[in-house]
C-alpha cells in the first residue's frame, strides 16, 4: 500500500527533512507552503497522514486544522502538528485540537519516522534496488523491524562471501542516511565458525556503519561474545543473546 503524506510548513528546510525522511518508505509525497494551499491541496489528493506546522503565512496550521475538522471529507485525516515550543500549556492545547500526535523542532529525520509509525503502524519500507540488480540481490541480508534494520549475516563467510556482505552493508548505509533512520542490528548469531575471514568481514561492516554514525546492537551466542570483547570495535557496544533483546535495547535506553 502506497500511503500519501502532505507536508505543510513554510519552511524549505523542514520539508526537505520530511521528504530525505520518506525516501525508503513507500510513500506518495505533496508539499504545500502555507494552510490556504495545503488545504486545497489536502481536498485535492485525500492524504492519509498530514505533517502540519502551526505558525505559517496566509493561514496558520490551526486554522487550516479548523477547517478540515469542519469538512466531512478531511476531518478523520491523521495529522502531526509541528510546534517550536514545547510549553506544557502549548502542548496540551494541541492534544485539544485531536491531531494524533505533535513534534517540537527541530528534529531528525529518524525521529519523525519513530512518530509516523505509530500513526501508520503498517508503514512499509521501500527495497530500492540497485540498477539492472533484483531487489533480492541487493540485500537480501537485510530486514526491517519496525524502524529497526536488521543485518542478519551468512552462516558461513567466506571471502567471496565477505565482499558481498560488504557490498550490501554500503548500500544500505547510504539507503538509512538518506531516510534518517539509524537503529542496525547484526545478528552474527548464525555464524558456525567466527574464524578470521568472519571477523574481518564483521569489523568491517561495523567500522563502515560507524561512520555512517548508525546506532548499532549486536546479536551473538555467549562463546560469540567472548571472542568480541578482544576487539575495540566490538568490546564497547551492545549485545544480546537475542534479536528480540536487540531490538527492545533500543527503546530501552535513555
Amino acid at each position: 500500500m502506497t500511503y500519501k503524506i502532505l507536508t505543510v510548513d513554510d519552511s524549505r528546510t523542514i520539508r526537505t527533512i520530511v521528504k530525505n525522511a520518506f525516501k525508503s518508505y513507500e510513500c506518495e509525497l505533496f508539499e504545500a507552503e502555507n494552510g490556504r494551499d495545503g488545504l486545497a491541496l489536502a481536498a485535492e489528493v485525500r492524504p492519509d497522514l498530514i505533517i502540519l506546522d502551526i505558525t505559517m503565512p496566509v493561514m496558520t496550521g490551526i486554522e487550516m486544522l479548523g477547517k478540515m475538522m469542519a469538512d466531512d471529507t478531511l476531518k478523520e485525516t491523521a495529522v502531526i502538528m509541528l510546534t517550536a515550543e514545547s510549553g506544557r500549556d502549548n502542548v496540551m492545547n494541541i492534544v485539544k485540537m485531536g491531531v494524533k500526535d505533535y513534534m517540537v523542532k527541530p528534529f531528525k529525520g529518524e525521529q519523525l519516522i519513530e512518530r509516523v509509525q505509530l500513526v501508520l503502524p503498517d508503514l512499509k519500507q521501500r527495497i530500492d534496488a540497485s540498477a539492472g540488480a533484483p531487489a533480492e540481490a541487493h540485500d537480501a541480508l537485510f530486514t526491517v523491524d519496525g524502524d529497526v534494520v536488521v543485518l542478519t549475516l551468512p552462516t558461513k563467510i567466506t571471502r567471496n562471501v565477505s565482499e558481498t556482505v560488504l557490498a550490501q552493508a554500503k548500500a544500505k548505509a547510504r539507503q538509512m542516511t538518506d531516510a534518517g533512520a539509524r537503529k542496525l542490528v547484526i545478528d552474527l548469531s548464525g555464524i558456525v565458525n567466527l574464524n578470521m575471514t568472519a571477523m574481518q568481514a564483521l569489523l568491517a561492516v561495523i567500522n563502515l556503519c560507524l561512520r555512517a554514525k548508525l546506532d548499532i546492537r549486536l546479536v551473538a551466542t555467549a562463546s560469540q561474545q567472548g571472542s568480541l570483547q578482544g576487539f575495540q570495535e566490538t568490546g564497547t557496544l551492545v549485545t544480546q543473546p537475542s534479536l528480540s533483546a536487540a531490538v527492545a535495547d533500543f527503546f530501552a535506553s535513555p
